[in-house]
């Protein structure tokens, strides 16, 4: 069975803390990009969502948005997206992307700005500034008002796996896996 978002039955979802006044255009405009436009690339990877969570209106509707900004030399880490695939749209620079399907076998490209790549929903995939120059800049759409994200480094490395079954799973020692986990570990 397919996991999607669900139908609704209205034209659009309110959520339950919106009551009194009248929707307006409001509700159905999102102004967090905007700061995007002509500003200055960060200085590691970073993404600005707008997915349910960020943007309400978008409940109910199967769609969402990503802005993926890639100072030189930077990567957005192996993920999946369990709830929708991706497409990825490069507006300026370039990117080494990549996925891994069910059997294995790694499908990648290198873009450059106007190319599009799809990720197929729920597949682990990757994208990387190998320029150590210039900064790329992409728009991610979703089919799913909440794709979800699942980093993989993050998932493994930060969450309460035990050491010894990673450095089992990953055919390696425990010191390893902490140096792995105090590589990735938030910086104070």
């Amino acid at each position: 069975m397919a996991f999607a978002d669900p139908d609704i039955t209205s034209d659009f979802v309110l959520p339950s803390n919106v009551t009194g006044s009248p929707v307006d255009g409001n509700f159905f405009t999102f102004t967090s990009t905007r700061a995007l436009v002509s500003a200055q690339p960060p200085p590691n990877f970073k993404v600005t969502k707008a997915s349910m969570a960020e943007f309400p209106a978008l409940n109910g509707q199967s769609v969402s948005l990503a802005v993926l900004q890639f100072p030189a030399g930077t990567t957005n880490p192996p993920h999946t997206h369990p709830r929708s695939a991706e497409l990825l749209f490069l507006l300026d620079g370039s990117l080494e992307v990549g996925f891994v399907d069910t059997t294995n076998k790694l499908f990648s490209q290198t873009l450059k700005a106007g190319d599009m790549f799809v990720f197929p929903k729920g597949l682990v995939h990757f994208q990387y500034n190998a320029d150590a120059q210039k900064p790329a800049l992409a728009v991610s759409a979703f089919g799913s008002a909440n794709a979800g994200t699942v980093s993989l480094p993050v998932t493994l490395f930060t969450t309460s796996i035990d050491d010894m079954i990673l450095a089992k799973a990953f055919k390696t020692d425990v010191a390893t896996i902490q140096a792995l986990k105090a590589g990735l570990a938030p910086k104070p």
